[in-house]
């Protein structure tokens, strides 16, 4: 005769998944909270860095620095006033002064010789002729002409004489200035202004000042969240690993670990993947005297993240583009999105239609059709090309004389939104192979 039914064995053991269940979906949903608050800063900071860069490539364009014609009006006006306001004679300059002094005075005389030497019909004239040749003597007038020079010079050179010639010098080049001017000036202040009222400074160095602090703490900030995002992802794979033999805790690790490789796609889709940066970082040489200076001037910029890229191509009204955005769109994400989703709902449904062909297909047929690996490749081969590309053309913008330096910089690189999208593709392959072992598993146990 069989003994009693040993309920309380059930009821423990029951007790005892709940318990296991209850302590698990708690450490998967901290984890899960730590993943979600990271990926949100990632993506928080991705974009204030966007923004910064941005604002940054506008206050330093090379539109508005390098090739501005009010710039370099600005800086001759500058370099030549220098000189105007220093101004001072060598030795040698002195001697082709006073050179040119008497050829002037020597002519004046000459020309008044002949004036008043030619045919008088007045009688005023004929006696002015007869005064100027009984008390001129233009012989002795042309050997006084060096010391009236050596006069003239030394009146000239007089510290307020020659203040009051290089004030008129100076508002005379000034004038000058304002009539070279360009067209697009007023564009040109109105775009650096408002960003430099955006950062509460008055001056491109201060703004540098500003951007470059502020960059350097967004990027520590970004690299340290997207890495405790990596830390959530490895702690989750060490918890499959823990609960390898767990089976009765499967599903329910595998609906959590569903939700964070989401978390993974969402971060990696809309935070910045890759920066194009192409700069030149100083240009110097000599003008007057005076060193002429140009840094940082931005040649140009882009920052994407995959989202951007889908959106730009959808929005530019071209078929080709378009077609390759619905592309990009389909298969590096809504294939992606809708196989995990499919996964889960195949693990918990008991309904027929959770298990049918379409649910099926997607859960474990459509890797072929999920590019997402591919998107990784492909974002990493255009990098790789675009900063060879760069590397090679800035190169060539690098020189260096004793009078004039150029140094050009290529400053692409891939972002942290790259690593949190390769993060969430390597999850997706892993959760493929351990879902194919949970069904292999419960089909063995079914047919135990």
């Amino acid at each position: 005769m069989p003994g009693p039914f040993p309920f309380g064995t059930i009821f423990q053991h029951i007790f005892q998944e709940i318990m296991q269940k209850t302590f698990l979906i708690i450490v998967v949903s901290l984890v899960l909270g730590a993943v979600g608050y990271c990926g949100y800063q990632v993506h928080r900071l991705s974009m204030e860095q966007k923004l910064v860069k941005e604002d940054y490539s506008i206050a330093n364009n090379i539109s508005f620095g390098l090739l501005s014609i009010n710039k370099w009006r600005d800086m001759m006006v500058t370099a030549v006033g220098g000189e105007i306001q220093s101004f001072s004679l060598t030795a040698a300059e002195r001697d082709s002064l006073d050179r040119a002094v008497r050829n002037v005075l020597n002519s004046l005389i000459d020309r008044a010789d002949s004036m008043i030497n030619a045919p008088q019909h007045t009688l005023g004239g004929k006696l002015r002729k007869f005064a100027y040749h009984t008390f001129v003597n233009d012989r002795r007038l042309h050997e006084q002409v060096p010391a009236f020079s050596r006069q003239i010079i030394a009146e000239v050179l007089k510290p307020r004489n020659k203040q009051k010639l290089a004030s008129l010098a100076q508002n005379k080049l000034e004038d000058l200035g304002q009539q070279t001017y360009d067209s697009a000036r007023s564009l040109e202040e109105t775009k650096v202004d408002s960003v430099y009222h955006l950062y509460g400074v008055m001056d491109s160095d201060a703004f540098d000042r500003v951007t470059d602090a502020r960059l350097s703490f967004i990027h520590t900030q970004m690299y340290q969240y997207a890495y405790g995002m990596l830390g959530g992802l490895a702690l989750m794979l060490f918890l499959w690993y823990l609960l390898r033999r767990k089976a009765t805790l499967y599903k329910t690790l595998f609906v959590l670990s569903i939700v964070v490789a989401l978390v993974f796609l969402l971060v990696g889709l809309t935070s910045t993947m890759i920066e194009i940066d192409a700069r030149i970082k100083s240009l110097s040489f000599q003008l007057l005297g005076d060193t002429i200076a140009f840094r940082d001037q931005v040649i140009f910029f882009q920052s994407k993240s995959i989202l951007d890229v889908v959106v730009l191509l959808l929005h530019t009204g071209r078929v080709d583009s378009i077609l390759v955005g619905s592309l990009i769109l389909c298969f590096s994400i809504f294939f992606p999105v809708t196989k995990l989703l499919s996964a889960g709902v195949y693990l918990l449904g008991e309904r027929g239609w959770t298990k049918g062909r379409f649910i099926r297909y997607f859960a474990f047929h459509s890797g072929k059709w999920s590019m997402a690996d591919v998107m990784v490749v492909a974002i990493f081969m255009a990098y790789i090309g675009f900063n060879g590309i760069l590397n090679d053309q800035m190169s060539k913008l690098d020189l260096h004389t004793d009078s004039f330096t150029s140094i050009a910089t290529n400053q692409t690189a891939l972002q942290p939104g790259y690593i949190i999208f390769v993060g969430f593709v390597l999850f997706g392959l892993v959760l493929s192979e351990i879902l194919k072992r949970i069904v292999k598993v419960s089909s063995a146990a079914s047919a135990g």
